[in-house]
Order: structure tokens, then sequence, then C-alpha cells
């Protein structure tokens, strides 16, 4: 693909009658060919060429202080750097090539998501070959974390996403009622995709191909007016920058056919929210998917104990992974209508969970061949990859040859969550190869390291299901953390434990750590905030004059009618109720304005955040209990929005 893109982008400078780089790159770069003697060339296997002299292109200066920097730039600190990413190809797009960066500080800080993602990788990578060489993989040389991030969206009919302020503000409805019908018949699943939905998804698609995308299947998810789209694995640096395209693509292309694609994780109550599954694994340069059970001892020895270096890693850093998903956004999503919930649990499946189990007791796996589970000694039965059903309220599933993570919210960039997955998962080995390269007997030492893993460990797996209120009670019983909000989960990043994790690893410094911990609490207050005052505008100029005027409508009605005699028990009746509801919205209104002016002024990151969860939150749930009602009992001409039903089933 790498090469279908390079050949594209000759093709297009051949189009612009490009002999010279500076023919085609000065337009778009401002570098000239006086200054550099540079041009394009095709070698071989259509490979582009690039020769350039100078550094532009591969070292750049941006602006480092005009956005979220946690402290590590001022104003008047402007000089950043950026960097190529030589992992990740560049691209021409809309004219313009779009060369792949990594974005540092004047002092070296990592101010992106790609250089400590890049670092985890390599960390990673180089735990993992320390431990493949010990089970004598002398002919692997490189290892590569491999991601496929499953996108869910929202599709809506752009003329009603624009006369909706909640929408074009904040992404999400902040009122809305349920409409009569929602998703309860399960027939946008897996149904037939509406033409324009359809035409949308073969242009996005081609696209996607391009730019080097490859996009593989698009289907209707289980939300009336949501959908989804899968891509073909990839290295994970590569699938974060594509994922991040993706969704760019998505809500440009979805202009030209009248509509709005909407990433919030949950912009509709009472129907399932938008996550972004992140298949993971690891795979060497021969070819072998480290998370494949094997057939041979020596295969399944290794399988195992990658598998138990997973299983402890994702039970001791499973704080930093809800925080690696934590938005206010998301703080919608988790834990109804089929996202995980907030406890992070590792599912297995049963044949694989009685494997571990026979492990750990030292007892026959009753199979159809009963092995003793002494590791490098006997075969462990291999097992085909759909031997279980899948678990789709657990967090963290193994699924045949690969975990997937179903935390992530939909808008999410992937790195956040592969950087603390790539991490915890490389100090465990870190931890594991120490033991086993001293061992005098290796064999012994594997099967005593995997089975005391497992019983150290197996609190953190569960196969049942995670919406149940028992399992709940039963995770704290077991001692995991639950999280339900933001800023719960937030100021666990400064644990020791964690600053450790990542400075030890040289994945983020303590000062990157606090910067980004006060950049996601500055981030959830500055949302909350939004989109309290956006509640409150709407009510104000919008809700609150609409029903005002129904009401005298209504009254206008009744005295008409008394004239001539005519029944008026509902115009009183809906007209006294409206009244009263639209007062008590009034007063819930100030109520809001109060708590939001009071939020604002506590100037420390992590308080404030605190108290935009617990005054502002509840109040903007108290108001929109009050709008909906009001809502289902005015008539359809004077409410001033579109409705749930316009929007969720507005396509056609």
């Amino acid at each position: 693909m790498a090469n279908i893109v390079a050949k594209a982008m000759l093709e297009w400078a051949t189009e612009k009658g490009a002999t010279h780089y500076t023919h085609w790159f000065q337009p778009l770069t401002g570098i000239t060919a006086e200054k550099h003697d540079s041009f394009i060339s095709l070698g071989k296997d259509n490979k582009v060429i690039l020769n350039f002299s100078g550094k532009e292109l591969v070292k750049g200066e941006g602006d480092a202080s005009s956005f979220p920097s946690g402290g590590l730039r001022a104003t008047f600190e402007a000089r950043g750097y950026t960097a190529w990413d030589p992992t990740s190809y560049a691209f021409i797009k809309d004219n313009t090539l779009c060369i792949p960066t990594a974005f540092c500080s004047y002092g070296g800080e990592a101010l992106d998501n790609k250089t400590p993602l890049l670092r985890s990788m390599e960390v990673l990578a180089k735990e993992t070959l320390k431990i493949l060489k010990l089970f004598g993989n002398e002919d692997v040389t490189s290892v590569k974390t491999t991601v496929g991030p499953e996108q869910e969206y929202f599709l809506v009919d752009k003329e009603m996403f624009e006369k909706r302020p909640d929408l074009v503000y904040t992404g999400r409805t902040l009122f809305g009622a349920k409409p009569p019908k929602g998703q309860e018949l399960d027939d946008h699943y897996y149904g037939s995709i509406k033409p324009k939905v359809q035409a949308f998804m073969k242009e996005l698609d081609i696209e996607l191909w391009k730019l080097g995308v490859l996009a593989k299947t698009e289907h209707n998810e289980v939300a009336p007016a949501q959908h989804e789209l899968a891509p073909i694995f990839t290295t994970t640096n590569l699938a974060t920058d594509h994922n991040q395209i993706t969704m760019e693509l998505m809500q440009k292309i979805a202009k030209r056919y009248g509509l709005v694609c909407l990433l919030h994780e949950k912009p509709f109550d009472g129907v399932n929210g938008s996550g972004k599954h992140n298949n993971w694994s690891i795979s060497t340069n021969t070819g072998v998917n480290i998370f494949e059970p094997g057939e041979t001892p020596y295969e399944n020895a290794q399988f195992l104990l990658f598998l138990s270096a997973v299983i402890k890693a994702v039970d001791e850093y499973q704080d930093m992974l809800r925080i690696s998903v934590a938005s206010a956004g998301n703080d919608h999503r988790l834990g109804a209508s089929e996202a995980p919930p907030s406890v992070v649990s590792i599912f297995l499946g049963d044949e694989l969970q009685a494997i571990l189990d026979a492990i750990e007791k030292e007892e026959k796996y009753d199979a159809k061949e009963k092995e003793q589970m002494r590791i490098g000694v006997h075969i462990l039965p291999k097992f085909p990859k759909d031997t279980t059903d899948r678990n789709r309220t657990s967090p963290f599933a193994f699924t045949g040859n690969k975990f997937e993570f179903r935390m992530l919210g939909s808008s999410a960039s992937i790195a956040d969550t592969n950087t603390v997955l790539n991490t915890a998962v490389a100090q465990v080995l870190k931890e594991f190869y120490e033991k086993l390269s001293r061992a005098e007997d290796f064999t012994l030492a594997l099967h005593d390291l995997v089975k005391d893993t497992i019983k150290a460990h197996k609190r953190i797996l569960f196969n049942g299901n995670g919406y149940d209120e028992s399992w709940i009670k039963e995770a704290e019983k077991r001692g995991l953390s639950n999280y339900p909000s933001t800023p719960d989960a937030l100021p666990h990043m400064l644990d020791e434990k964690n600053v450790k994790l990542f400075s030890e690893n040289k994945v983020f410094s303590e000062v990157e750590l606090k910067a980004r911990c006060e950049i996601l609490h500055e981030n959830y207050s500055k949302i909350l905030n939004i989109e309290a005052r956006t509640m409150i505008d709407m009510a104000n100029t919008l809700i609150m004059p609409a029903v005002s005027s129904y009401v005298a409508s209504l009254a206008n009605a009744i005295v008409s009618a008394k004239v001539i005699g005519i029944d008026t028990t509902y115009e009183a009746k809906v007209s006294l109720k409206l009244s009263k509801l639209n007062a008590e919205t009034y007063k819930v209104v100030e109520k809001l304005k109060e708590a939001v002016a009071h939020a604002n002024t506590v100037t420390d990151a992590q308080k404030s955040a605190r108290a935009f969860r617990e005054k502002v939150f509840p109040v903007m749930n108290e108001l929109r209990e009050l709008v909906d009602e009001m809502e289902t009992i005015t008539a359809k001409d004077y409410w001033p929005i579109p409705s749930y039903g316009d929007l969720l089933y507005g396509v056609k």
C-alpha cells in the first residue's frame, strides 16, 4: 500500500508537469529550488525517491504554546519542533503533502500523542524480543504491535443538525425526549443500508483507499442512524494515524450527502453510544502472531507466558487503562447499551479459562485427550479461535488471536490506550525476563512463573455479564478499581506506581505525566462548562419562550371556546402543567447559572473538574428532565428544535 500511495504521489506530480522537486513542492511548502537541489523519481518496485538537501521537511518549527500543554509551555514560550515520523507514510490530501510528524517542546517534552506511542512500541518490542530469544527464536529480529480499530459513528440530516445548537456546540443532544421507537426491535443492526448512507460509505472507502487506509467493512450498528467501519490490521503507529484520517474524512464526506457525522460517544440518550474497539496483538517479522495458540509444547508455552503477561499487566495497571479512555463524553457511554462497565476485567472464554485453572491447580485438563498441564513436557490442547461465545460486556476480551479493548470512546485517539497497554505489558515482560534468564531449569521456572502469575492475578478474569449489578459488587470484593467518572479516575494517573511505570520505561517523564493529567482535567471542565452554558442559552432563548407561546395559545383557545360552550379540559390541564414546568425550568436555569459561575472560580484543575462533576452535572440532568417532559406535551409546531425522531429517522 505504501508503494501505491507513493506511485500516486508521483503521478500527481507528473500531471502537474513536474520534472523537478520545486515544481510541485514549492507551492505546498514555500521551499524553492534556489535553496535546495531536490527532485522526485520512481525507483525500484515503484517506490518514490525524494532527494533533498534541506531539513525543512524532516524537522520544522511550530507554535508550541497555542494549545493545551499542562504548564509545559507559557504563552511567551512558543518554540516547538516537528520531526518527520519515517514509520508512517506521507500522503497527498487536498493537493497538499501531509507528513505525519512528532511534536515536542523546546525543552524536549512530548506535546503530542505520537511520541509517547512510538516510545511505548519501542520498549515493548525490546522486551518482547528478549523473551522470544529465551525460547530459541533466533530468526526473529523485530517485533511490532498491530491494531485494528473499529470505528462507530452516527449520521444525521445536516438541516436537522443545524437547527440543534447543542449538536453544533457540543456534538451531543443536551435535551431530547425519547421517540416512540428506539432500538427495541433490533431492526437496524444488519438491516438494509439506506441509499444515501450506502453512497456515503462507498465514497468513504474509495477516499480512504487513495490515502492508503485499508477500510474493510462498513455496516449498520444497533441504534437507528448508527454505523461502523472496520479497517484491516496494521502496525499500531500507522493504525493510529489512519484512524485520525478516517474520522476526518467521515465528517468531510458526510457533508457532500447532506449529512453530518457524529463522533460523540453518546449523542443520543436512551440508545447505544459509539465506541472504538481496539483490537491489539503482537507480531514478529517472521509472520508469527504471538497470541496465536500453537500446536507444539514450545509454541504453547510461549503463548501462555505472553498471555500471563497481559493478565498481570491489565490487573496491575487497570487504573491506567481506565484513565486512557476517560473523557466527559465516554462517561455517558460506559456501563450501558453494549458498552463495557467502568470496571476493567478480562474475558478469556470458558476453554482457555479452564486451561489456566488446570495449570494453577496442576490438574488434568478435561478435554478429549486429557493432558497434564506441565509446560514443556506435554502438549497443550490446541483450541480453535471460536471455541466460546463473545462477551460484548467485557472491557478486555481475548478473541482467538488478539485482545479487543472495548472501552475507548468513538472520538478518542487510540494512541493513549495503546501507549498504556504497550508500556504495561513491556514492564511485565521485563520482570519475567529477569526471572527466567537467571533460572537454572528454564522449563520448571517457566511453569512456576505462569502458574504463580495466574494465581496472583486471576481476580481480573471474568467471563460473565458485565452489566449485572452483582458483578460490580463482586469486583469490589476482588479489590478491582471502579471509577465511574473521569474526575474519579484521573488523579490516579499520578499514583507512585504509574509514575514509576512510565518514567522508568522512558515513555513519559514525571513532568510530562503531570502535564497530561492537568490537560485532561481542564478538558473535562471546559466540556461541561460549554454544555451547561449551551443548555442555559437554549432554555432561555428557545425552549421557555416556545412553551410560553404555546401556553398563551391554549389560553386564547380556552377563552374563545367558552363563548360557544366547548369543553376545554385538555387545554386547561396542559396549559396548567406546562406553566408549572416552565416556571420550574426557569428556577433550575438560574440554579445552573450559579453552579457554573461557582465552578469557574475554582483555579486548581483537579478541583475544578470535581466541582463541575459534583455541582454542575447534577443540575444539568435536572434541567434536562424538565425540558424533556415539556417536549412530550408541547405541540410539535411550537417546539423549537428537531426531535429525536427527526434526527434518528431523518436520513432517507
